[in-house]
């Protein structure tokens, strides 16, 4: 797991706060201009989400979104979510949403407690 990842996101979350993949990218030396350092962000971002749900506690990943006019998670977030067993898998947007914007509230808790 990369540490310097993780305690960006854990960072964020005491503070209350999203970032983009474009904000944390450079971090890990990475550039989101690149179709392998996408590939690679979403990997780190994978490993830190496993690393969470191992240790009980919310998805620490889900501080990281798009930048754009949609500013959600990726498709790695949900797929994760599913995986385990925390989100079911639907494709409406709202639902979606709901899920996504209950894990941010549940990781600034769990962080700022």
């Amino acid at each position: 797991m990369n540490q310097t990842l993780y305690d960006e996101l854990v960072r964020l979350a005491r503070a209350r706060q999203l970032a983009t993949y474009s904000d944390v990218s450079p971090l890990v030396g990475l550039s989101m201009d690149r179709d392998e350092d996408r590939d690679e962000i979403a990997r780190l971002l994978g490993e830190i989400a496993v690393h969470e749900h191992a240790e009980g506690r919310p998805m620490l990943t889900a501080l990281i979104v798009h930048r754009g006019n949609d500013n959600n998670p990726g498709e790695g977030f949900f797929a994760i979510a599913q995986e385990f067993g925390r989100y079911n898998g639907g494709r409406e947007q709202i639902s979606r949403l709901t899920f996504w914007a209950n894990q941010v509230t549940e990781v600034h808790n769990h962080w700022t407690q």
